[in-house]
């Protein structure tokens, strides 16, 4: 059988911290930037980690 092969999409997606957790980026960062206050825009900067629940199938999708 072949290797599983990782996700594309995924990989460019997310990254690993040191601890093995996964971080992602935020959504509603990319445009239509005019409407949205400052504060909610300075929230979205900053990193999250993949819900518990996500957390397998994100593994599945990189392959680990």
């Amino acid at each position: 059988m072949p290797k599983m092969k990782t996700k594309s999409g995924a990989k460019k997606r997310v990254s690993f911290t040191g601890t093995g957790k996964i971080k992602r980026k935020h959504a509603y960062k990319s445009h239509i930037l005019t409407k949205k206050e400052t504060k909610r825009k300075r929230n979205l900067t900053h990193t999250a980690l993949i819900d518990k629940a996500d957390e397998r199938n994100v593994r599945r999708t990189l392959a680990c």
